[in-house]
Formats: C-alpha cells, sequence, structure tokens
C-alpha cells in the first residue's frame, strides 16, 4: 500500500500525495506519459529512492515511512529491470541464483533450476545469456526475479526491448507464469493497450498524480478527463458550449450529461466512433486521404466548420475505392464530453 506519498527531486515535486493499494496477487500496471512519476514510484517501493512524506505498508506493516525504513533486500520485494541486467559471463542457472545467497549452494541451485523450469528454460540452464533470443532473455530475467519467492515483484518497462511480434507471447507467457507463482506484481508502462492487457487494475499517472484507477474496462469506458480520454484511444477533439444540455460541434450534437448550462466543454471523439458512408450519415464529408492497414482502414476526411481534418478507423472494404464525397456519422458510446478544466490545451 502506498499512503500519501509525496517525492521531490531538489525544488521540483515528482510525486504528489500519492495513495494506491495493490491486493495480493494482483497485477498493477503505473501507467502514464514520461515524466509521470511511474518509475520514480517503483523505485520508492523497492528502497532504491526514500519518498519525502508518507509510507508504504506491506501487508500490514510499515517498511518505509516515519516509523521505519527496511534495506531493499530485506522487503521480499523482487525487482525486474527493463534491459534484463543479465550478467553475459555466467551460465543461465548461474544468473538466476545469483541473487539466493543465504541459501546453501545446493539448496540455490534447486530454487534456481525450479524457477527456470517454471519459465520453461530448464534445458537453457548451462548456456549463456548471448545465445538466447530477446524473449528467452526476459523469460531468465523473470525466473532470476521469481527465484526468491519475493512477496511483491516490480517490473519497469519489461516488455519494452522485446521486437513487436514477440511482445504478445512474452506478455501472455508473463502472466501466466505470475498467476502460478501467486506473486503480487507492480508494472510500469507507458503503453495502454499493454496496461490493458496485462492489469487486474490501472494506475493512471500525469505530473505526479493519481489521474485515475481502477480497471480498464473503468478507465477505457469512464474516463474522468480529457487525459484519459486520449491517453486510451486515439480521438478527435472538439470544443464547444453547453446550449440546451448538449454541446454542438462539427460531427453533430452530444449530451453534456451533469455540466452546467453555458459551461465550456471538451468533446472528444474515438475514432472507431466516427461511421463513414456513401450516403447514409446526416454529415456531409470529403475524403482526404485513406490507408490501408489490414483489416481496418485510417481515413482522413475534411468537414464543415472543423478547423482540423477528422479521422475514422473503419473495418476495412466498407468504403468502395476511389469515392471522394461521403458521410459521416457517429455512435454516441464513442463521443465523451468533459468540462473544459482551466488548464487544458
Amino acid at each position: 500500500m502506498f499512503e500519501q506519498i509525496s517525492h521531490r527531486y531538489a525544488a521540483r515535486e515528482t510525486i504528489c500525495n500519492l495513495s494506491l493499494t495493490v491486493e495480493p496477487g494482483q497485477v498493477l500496471c503505473l501507467l502514464g506519459p514520461s515524466g509521470s512519476g511511474k518509475t520514480t514510484l517503483l523505485r520508492i517501493a523497492a528502497g532504491i529512492e526514500a519518498q519525502s512524506s508518507g509510507r508504504i505498508l506491506l501487508n500490514g506493516e510499515e517498511i518505509a515511512g516515519p516509523s521505519a525504513f527496511l534495506p531493499p533486500e530485506k522487503r521480499g520485494i523482487g525487482l525486474m529491470f527493463q534491459d534484463f541486467a543479465l550478467f553475459p559471463h555466467m551460465t543461465i542457472i548461474d544468473n538466476v541464483r545469483y541473487g539466493l545467497t543465504a541459501m546453501s549452494k545446493a539448496e540455490a541451485l534447486a530454487e534456481a533450476l525450479a524457477a527456470l523450469t517454471r519459465v520453461g528454460l530448464a534445458h537453457y540452464a548451462d548456456k549463456y545469456p548471448h545465445l538466447l533470443s530477446g524473449g528467452e532473455q526476459q523469460r531468465v530475467a523473470l525466473a532470476r526475479a521469481i527465484a526468491p519467492r519475493p512477496t511483491v515483484l516490480l517490473m519497469d518497462e519489461p516488455f519494452s526491448g522485446l521486437d513487436a511480434r514477440l511482445k504478445d507471447s512474452v506478455r501472455s507467457e508473463t502472466l501466466a507464469i505470475l498467476s502460478e507463482a501467486k506473486v503480487t506484481a507492480i508494472i510500469v508502462t507507458h503503453d495502454a493497450e499493454e496496461a490493458m492487457r496485462m492489469a487486474d487494475r490501472i494506475a493512471l499517472l500525469k505530473d505526479g498524480r493519481l489521474v485515475q484507477y481502477g480497471t480498464s474496462e473503468d478507465l477505457y469506458r469512464r474516463p474522468k478527463n480529457l487525459f484519459a480520454a486520449q491517453f486510451f484511444s486515439e480521438i478527435n477533439r472538439f470544443e464547444g458550449v453547453v446550449e440546451g444540455g448538449r454541446v454542438h460541434t462539427p460531427l453533430g450534437a452530444f449530451s453534456a450529461h451533469d455540466i452546467g448550462e453555458g459551461k465550456r466543454a471538451d468533446v472528444a471523439v474515438r475514432l472507431p466512433g466516427v461511421i463513414v458512408s456513401e450516403r447514409d450519415g446526416p454529415v456531409q464529408a470529403r475524403i482526404i486521404s485513406r490507408r490501408f492497414l489490414g483489416t481496418v482502414e485510417m481515413f482522413t476526411l475534411a468537414i464543415a466548420g472543423s478547423e482540423h481534418p477528422v479521422r475514422a478507423r473503419i473495418r476495412a472494404d466498407l468504403v468502395a475505392s476511389g469515392l471522394r464525397d461521403v458521410t459521416v456519422s457517429v455512435n454516441e458510446r464513442d463521443a465523451l464530453v468533459f468540462e473544459k478544466a482551466a488548464n487544458n490545451d
């Protein structure tokens, strides 16, 4: 549990009064752009950094705060780096047993082999890291992290160094291993899709503050503000004023819900919610460009009243090739309306 954690680098506040609870066995993703405080929070949990105020509790015991500070090696917390940090001069089995210093050599070898077996790499025990693929090295790093049987495993962008084609399979394997080992995990990522694939809960951070916390469905379907909405999907953004309970945009009028009359509002329309057809929509549009992306096509459209082109992402082959003039409608569940904050761009 993070309880009212704050942190500063010199005069710059990097984390501001942040509180979070991670339940045993859960996977929590810390999500946000660069500079949002994700890695700093992870380092505080590991004991590599000290918070300016607040405290951290593990199973109800304070491990960092006004009353106690346990050093990293006594916290029962594992840390997995994004570059895997394998020792090139050591065999795989020696890399995995490196941190098992409290055990006899025989016990450490047995635990290391058990961890390698869990990640499916026991047959590589006597080989060296350079002989393994990136995905295999990632699994060795995971085996090394879980070999001491940590209560919590901290993972700092563990998949960022992998080829895009490998990521899906390695993420799935990692989740299965974490579940089997019953390890609570906190994973740092800047990739919203990765967070949705991995996490039981997501904490979205911005400028050291917690923007929103919940399941992937909570954050995608019910974002609290424009920042959250555009972090989880590409959007077309419009501005307007609430009139008669609705906000008017070049794509139509949308319910303002509980935003007061006359208030300024931002409207975010997700790209898949823009429906392009030959003649069935209420809004006239002209195709500026279209890109075939396999199962979908990306359209850029000119629409009267919009200063910027409108983008749409629709299933491929729904719109005849060579067509220039089309119509547009919007799926209202993909239109999100927020009261305009004073500091919104």
